[in-house]
């Protein structure tokens, strides 16, 4: 960098009269030419100063998790246990709450009953169908033996040994164990349907028993992970109906700070950046979490938000996913976050 002719001739002047000004005049070229440099973000900026310094992004926000409403399903009884109150914690599988089962228990008992009364008709079908298969079997010898006589009374005819009569009673003998062989093969065919809608039977009564069990087993609700009762809407001998809440439980292994960004930082922030966040309630504490989600649509900045930066007209939301082993991390709680500012897209 060069100065002007007419700024050179100056310092030449004022170089040969006045030393020390010339020392002077120097020192402020040379700074100006740094602080060029330094705004210009150029080698001499990094020989001099070192590398810049990122800006960091703050927002504000609160702790979220996942919830789930808790609440009984197709039955409706009486609240005959509810061991948990708010902010206490449960693991997954325990009791939430009981129902009066009586009713439900009574269903079961009945459908056992009836189980066990379509065995019974099936060990009958099964009775009648092995009377019918010794039936036709007797048919069959009966016939057999009704055929021979008609063939040797017609032999004995033919040869003029016979009469006529001994061949017709015979041959009417024979039409007759025909058909009673006819008859108990049809009815030996009913018994074995018989036994088949008995099985049937019992096959759609089981079905029912299990059903009835299920249904019995919604009169117990327990925890499906484990988390803090948040609230809990209802009371130890309240009717419920099916779809009425009970508790609300939160879970903490899964929280994250739910935060708004200005616009204009907007394209600052990318998906799995690293944050740092820290909370009132902890002071000093820092917590590791991750840019999981930035929403597309900009939105009105909430009237609850309050952000570090000049409040603007449009903000959108964020998510940080945190670490959260020791479960400090409760929903509601407010907490603020540090982002480096990233050049643009193409910068």
């Amino acid at each position: 960098m060069h100065a002007p002719l007419a700024l050179r001739s100056k310092i030449d002047a004022v170089t040969k009269s006045r030393p020390k000004a010339a020392w002077i005049v120097l020192g402020l070229v040379i700074a100006a030419a740094a602080l060029a440099a330094y705004f210009a973000r150029g080698p001499l900026q990094t020989a001099l100063f070192g590398p810049a310094t990122a800006p960091v992004i703050l927002v504000s926000g609160n702790i979220e998790a996942h919830q789930s409403v808790l609440g009984f399903k197709t039955v409706q009884s009486r609240i005959v246990e509810l061991p948990f109150d708010e902010g206490q914690w449960v693991d997954s599988g325990t009791l939430i709450a009981r129902l009066d089962d009586s009713d439900y228990r009574q269903q079961v008992a009945i459908n056992e009953a009836a189980i066990e009364m379509q065995r019974r008709q099936l060990a009958a079908a099964e009775q009648n169908l092995s009377a019918a298969e010794q039936t036709v079997e007797s048919d069959v010898a009966d016939r057999e033996f009704r055929q021979q006589e008609f063939d040797r009374a017609d032999m004995l005819l033919k040869k003029s040994a016979g009469t006529v009569q001994q061949r017709d009673l015979t041959y009417a003998a024979l039409r007759q164990s025909t058909a009673a062989h006819q008859r108990d093969v049809a009815l030996h065919n009913a018994a074995e349907r018989q036994v088949e809608l008995a099985k049937a039977a019992i096959t759609s009564a089981t079905e029912t028993l299990k059903m009835s069990q299920i249904v019995l087993d919604y009169t117990v609700l327990r925890a499906p992970f484990s988390g803090v009762i948040q609230v809990r809407q209802a009371e130890l001998g309240e009717i419920m109906v099916p779809g009425t809440p009970v508790v609300t439980l939160a879970d903490l292994d899964h929280v994250w700070l739910r935060a708004y960004i200005n616009e204009t930082d907007i394209g600052k922030v990318r998906y799995g950046e690293t944050a740092t966040v820290t909370t009132d309630t902890y002071p000093g504490k820092i917590y590791t979490g991750r840019v999981s989600f930035i929403s597309g649509n900009a939105e009105f900045t909430p009237k609850s938000v309050e952000t570090h930066a000049e409040r603007v007209t449009l903000v959108y939301r964020i998510r940080i996913d945190l670490d959260n082993p020791s479960h400090e991390l409760v929903p509601g709680m407010p907490a603020d976050a540090k982002l480096s500012a990233l050049p643009p897209s193409g910068s």
